[in-house]
């Protein structure tokens, strides 16, 4: 068995994997960046180290910097969590060419599944056939064209070494081709590290419908039943639940059997989730995710089976303690992603900021995991999820009543949040006769008078004890902290923001487009701009983009809202910015 295990990841999926850890004996590293100095994964593992940065890039991409904690710890696995490099087989063969663990699959697999392009050329040569696409990745504007014209639209252009929605636009007629290509290539770039492209046919009214597989390095692979993750805004999922229902049993079992030859296929090891759309009784193969799944919880709910403690358990070379007919699926789970993000009528606008209040639910068949606690902050330069409540019942309708439950007791102040969305899409009729598809919450869920709060509230006190304060310090590196306790209105001092750079004119608006009218267009959160679509004498019409803003890994189209001519714009591409800062006039 490994003995220290390197997290080589950050919030919820940190802290998951570090308790995991914890309950097996095994000590744990934390990495940090300058951001999650005194991040919740951080307090909690035995080892935190510094990366430096605050950008993911700076920070948890930063290769060498993590080589050479696993060197300094002498950490003899690493666990890569989601997102970052879970996917990334150069960091996996990195790890294992120092004869560390890789707690995943193997580099090859990687390679196979992780490029979106050969794992469809991969799945086809087990038989299992994938929605309409190419097996190119695009490099001019008149190939997504060509298979527009030949297949019809819309279109989804995706990001070839990714996964999760991120890198993803889908493009509705050959007018939005270049604006489709530009964007997913930015955000793909700026999430996985790679810019590379494909497309394929975009299904108008599909369920998404995944598979958990987990293989050893003994040859027994398995899965562990079906989830669904159709409740999705932005290609992004909102809600999963395990197993998918209302789905004829021979055509899920069908799905099972087709995720392990797939695994198999591409000789897999490791916890892995094969993606299929479910249409009109027939489903397809959309791509294998090589890594552990956020919606991973919900299986573990239904199944009996910890997912992380097994993954652990096959990277130190253990077979697996079952086979699939000991696999049973009791009862049904929810698992819902409480983001720190305002729904704002379906717009879902990145709410990055301090929570001042976190009140957890509890109860039976109740679970929390997640990556902050009062007084931690979402930074606007990570995904801004706060964590996962997954609910489990003896039927559907019981895991619907108890999530609603559990919903109505969490609060969440300080940043806005998805809370309010969840209770539509789990109150509505359509979802509870699973007449809804991955389009539902964008196209027919009705959000309106929908929003988040962001209360900052603190309750007054009259008293003033003394309080405990810690103090960071490094050392070589490592982090350290140093307790003592102070009246509570001690003062603390605060470092100056870097650069010193001046920010735009701040507005008293906070809406994206600024006021109806005004002529000032505001961006409605924090973020970068990365993009600026006009100039200074353009005219404009009203709900033109002005410019691209991105916050927490996603792209936002800040528009006009009225017509006119460009008077000024104040931001350039890069420039840091803030909720209600004035990014042009219009006149």
């Amino acid at each position: 068995m490994l003995s220290k295990v390197l997290v080589a990841n950050r919030g919820e999926i940190a802290v998951r994997v570090i308790r995991a850890c914890r309950e097996m004996g095994i000590a744990t590293v934390a990495v940090y960046s300058e951001l999650d100095r005194s991040a919740l994964h951080v307090r909690m593992a035995d080892e935190a180290h510094a990366l430096g940065g605050q950008t993911a890039a700076e920070s948890y991409l930063n290769t060498e910097a993590i080589l050479g904690i696993i060197e300094r710890t002498g950490a003899d696995g690493v666990h890569p969590g989601y997102g970052f490099f879970s996917e990334n087989a150069d960091f996996a063969r990195a790890i294992t060419a120092r004869e560390v663990a890789f707690i995943g699959p193997n580099p090859e697999a990687i390679e196979v599944m992780g490029d979106k392009i050969s794992a469809r050329q991969a799945a086809e040569r087990v038989g299992v056939n994938g929605v309409p696409g190419t097996t190119e990745l695009i490099t001019d504007p008149s190939q997504v064209r060509a298979f527009g014209a030949e297949y019809g639209y819309p279109v989804a252009i995706k990001a070839a070494y990714g996964g999760g929605g991120r890198g993803m636009k889908v493009v509705a007629d050959e007018s939005a081709v270049e604006d489709a290509i530009e964007s997913a290539q930015r955000e793909a770039l700026s999430y996985f590290g790679r810019d590379e492209i494909y497309m394929e046919r975009y299904l108008e009214k599909p369920r998404h419908v995944e598979v958990q597989v987990l293989a050893d390095g003994h040859g027994n692979c398995v899965y562990l039943g079906t989830r669904d993750c159709s409740a999705q805004r932005r290609h992004q999922k909102l809600i999963e639940e395990a197993p998918a229902a209302g789905i004829d049993p021979d055509v899920l079992t069908a799905m099972g059997e087709a995720a392990v030859k797939v695994a198999q296929g591409c000789d897999y090891v490791n916890a892995g989730t094969v993606e299929f759309l479910y249409e009109d009784g027939a489903f397809y193969y959309l791509e294998m995710n090589t890594r552990l799944q956020v919606e991973h919880p919900a299986t573990e709910l239904v199944t009996g089976v910890d997912l992380v403690e097994q993954q652990i358990r096959v990277a130190a070379g253990e077979p697996l303690p079952f086979t699939q007919d000991d696999i049973a699926i009791s009862g049904h789970a929810i698992e819902v992603r409480i983001n720190a993000e305002d729904p704002a009528e379906g717009a879902f606008l990145p709410s990055p900021g301090p929570i001042t209040g976190l009140h957890l639910p509890s109860g039976f068949g109740t679970r929390w995991d997640g990556g902050y606690e009062a007084g931690d902050e979402i930074s606007q330069f990570y995904d801004n999820l706060v964590g996962k409540l997954v609910c489990w019942g003896r039927d559907r309708p019981t895991a619907i009543a108890r999530t609603l439950r559990a919903l109505d007791e969490l609060e969440v102040s300080g940043v806005a949040t998805t809370i309010s969305a969840d209770v539509a899409i789990l109150s509505h009729p359509d979802f509870a006769a699973l007449a809804h598809s991955t389009k539902w919450v964008e196209e027919t869920l009705d959000l309106t008078g929908v929003k988040g709060s962001s209360d900052t509230d603190i309750p007054p006190t009259d008293d003033e004890p003394l309080v405990q304060r810690e103090i960071d310090v490094e050392v070589n590196g490592q982090r350290y902290a140093v307790r003592m306790w102070v009246p509570e209105t001690a003062q603390v001092a605060t470092a100056a923001a870097p650069g010193g750079s001046k920010r735009p004119k701040r507005a008293s608006a906070s809406k994206s487009g600024g006021s109806a009218g005004s002529g000032e267009v505001t961006v409605p959160m924090q973020g970068t701009i990365v993009k600026v679509m006009v100039a200074e004498g353009d005219t404009v019409e009203a709900g033109d983009p002005i410019v691209v803003l991105e916050a927490m890994k996603m792209e936002n189209n800040v528009c006009a809202e009225k017509s006119g001519t460009i008077a000024e714009v104040r931001v350039a591409e890069g420039d840091s910015v803030g909720g209600g800062d004035v990014v042009a006039v219009i006149e």
